[in-house]
């Protein structure tokens, strides 16, 4: 069946409700495990089947945010996902508590438990308000986002289709191309200030009443961190800042010689090279086929998997108007169908959606039949292992996308991978600061935001561009907005894909296998065990970052890149 049929129906949730009530009764009074494993089965089917019509919901929402019925869907939903949170945690409650419990525990995993235990400790019928609030605010944002129409150059693009203009090989379009992006966020400025000042607000306010001391408290256990906590972030980041900003900070002044400039101004920092970014030569229709090829040859299951989402159309991959920002993968569990929703705009980033969000939806479609569905995905950390890990799995298909700039790609690739790490720890840190002083005001939350960047990103120049020297380049990271501390995970999921990195260099024969069987574990473990059964080594683990940037600087010890 192809996506465009399967069919969304409003939630009724008064019969939701009612479904919910009676097998709570029957969970409570079964005189049986069977009897009480009955039941227990039925209520993860209800509740599933909601959340599939809100996922079908969203993805239709955020291809066109201008669709009318679905923007009122949307509406709808956001004022009724933290009732769906009340009438599962009824469930959570009995199963918990239930004599029943430890025959239960020999049949499902433990993850479950500990996910059931986190919802209740996250919610209570007091906050419903409050959460519908907190949707709302996340909705507008979004909008607000999805909405730019940009007149540039003659033409109308959106802040994501833009994108490619910021890294034309033109320096004016370039530069050009960063002045508009930045111009609508500093026009929208004061709206994305008191968006974000009231979603800190209600954030902190949700979390006293719950009984924390302060929102990082709830986000940890909203974010199920099972086997890590705040200390251990802490500790990681200092690690990041003495291991690898100095990685970084080599490569940014290798970017500087290349481009024959002292400092990187805003507009050449995601510009590598003088001849031009590496690009992938086809169009959207041409690298699927690509990359169908491709899945076929890296194993059975990949083909298998890729085959399922082209032959269905669980892919909307280009920048429209209207729709949303950025790229995710999603998955709705009555079709048993992941989904791969992106913004294409000519650039290598093109590809990488085509390995990231399919290592997602892989991973998805692997564990697809595990029950209950809670286990299907695993927490956050976990799940971006699967994403990150199959960029470095699809290298060796690369030239097919790439032709004559598959060695700038693979240079650029890497060393985004390096990169990204010190800017996502200030991205964790900024929240942490924000989340510790919820008074603080808008502009001493961007005063926090830049004095971490001269930190963590010490080759920032933000001479061209005024606006951001002020503390505004987290304007456009959705997730500071829509999932508090999802972003520390990237990092942590990018330390281990560098491990599979590494061993596909060493030519490790069991590499793929590994990574197969904790796509096919799902949710079922927590995220150190996780990477335990892939045979690498925990990032908070002494000495895993200085090793992977060790053998990392050999690596482009060997690289001339001047000649890229």
């Amino acid at each position: 069946m192809k996506f465009k049929d399967y069919k969304y129906e409003r939630t009724n949730f008064d019969t939701l409700k009612s479904e919910i009530d009676k097998l709570v009764e029957q969970l409570k009074h079964a005189d049986t495990y069977e009897v009480f494993k009955t039941a227990f089965d039925k209520a993860d089917e209800v509740l599933s089947h909601a959340e599939s019509m809100y996922s079908l919901m969203h993805v239709r929402h955020t291809i066109d945010t201008t669709d009318a019925f679905y923007d009122a869907e949307n509406t709808f939903w956001d004022e009724h996902i933290p009732i769906l949170m009340g009438i599962s945690s009824k469930i959570s409650k009995i199963v918990l508590d239930s004599p029943f419990r430890p025959e239960l525990e020999n049949e499902v995993p433990m993850t479950y438990f500990w996910k059931a235990e986190n919802a209740l400790k996250s919610y209570d019928e007091k906050i419903v308000g409050d959460l519908q609030e907190e949707n709302r605010l996340v909705s507008e944002y979004e909008k607000l986002i999805a909405k730019a129409q940009i007149e540039f150059e003659g033409e109308t693009y959106t802040l994501a289709s833009l994108g490619g203009k910021m890294d034309d090989p033109d320096v004016a379009t370039r530069e050009g191309a960063h002045k508009a992006y930045w111009g609508y966020m500093e026009e929208h400025e004061s709206e994305i200030d008191d968006i974000y000042d009231r979603l800190v607000k209600v954030r902190a306010k949700i979390a006293k009443e719950l009984g924390f001391n302060n929102f990082i408290e709830l986000g940890y256990v909203r974010m199920n961190r099972f086997d890590y906590n705040a200390d251990d972030v802490a500790t990681y980041r200092k690690q990041i800042l003495s291991d690898v900003v100095p990685v970084a900070t080599r490569l940014y002044d290798a970017q500087k010689k290349r481009l024959g400039v002292n400092t990187l101004a805003v507009y050449n920092n995601g510009y590598e090279f003088t001849t031009g970014n590496p690009t992938p030569k086809y169009d959207k229709d041409q690298m699927v086929k690509i990359a169908q090829n491709m899945y076929h040859e890296l194993s059975e299951p990949t083909g298998e998997f890729f085959d399922y989402m082209v032959n269905n159309e669980l892919l909307d991959l280009v920048a429209k108007p209207g729709k949303r920002g950025g790229g995710y993968c999603t998955f709705i569990s009555d079709y048993a169908s992941p989904f791969i929703f992106s913004n294409f705009n000519g650039t290598a980033g093109d590809v990488d959606v085509l390995t990231h969000e399919a290592g997602h939806a892989f991973q998805v479609y692997s564990s697809r039949n595990i029950k209950p569905s809670d286990c299907i995905w695993p927490t956050y950390e976990s799940a971006e292992i699967h994403s990150m890990s199959m960029e470095f799995f699809a290298w060796p298909w690369m030239p097919k996308f790439f032709e004559e700039d598959v060695e700038k790609y693979y240079y650029t690739h890497l060393g985004g991978a390096i990169k990204f790490l010190p800017y996502g720890i200030t991205v964790d840190h900024f929240q942490h600061e924000v989340y510790a002083n919820p008074e603080m005001t808008p502009s001493e939350r961007k005063a926090a935001w830049r004095k971490l960047e001269k930190q963590y990103l010490p080759h920032k120049d933000y001479s061209d561009i005024p606006f951001l020297d002020k503390g505004t380049w987290w304007f456009r990271q959705a997730h500071i907005f829509s999932d508090p501390f999802y972003y520390v995970d990237y990092t942590l999921a990018q330390v281990v894909a560098l491990q599979f990195w590494l061993r596909l260099q060493n030519k490790d024969a069991n590499a793929f296998s590994d990574y197969y069987e904790i796509c096919k574990l799902g949710g079922t473990l927590p995220f150190r065990q996780i990477v335990a059964k892939a045979n690498l080594k925990d990032p908070f683990s002494e000495g895993c970052l200085a090793d992977v940037m060790d053998k990392i600087s050999q690596y482009y010890d060997t690289i001339d890149d001047t000649k890229l």
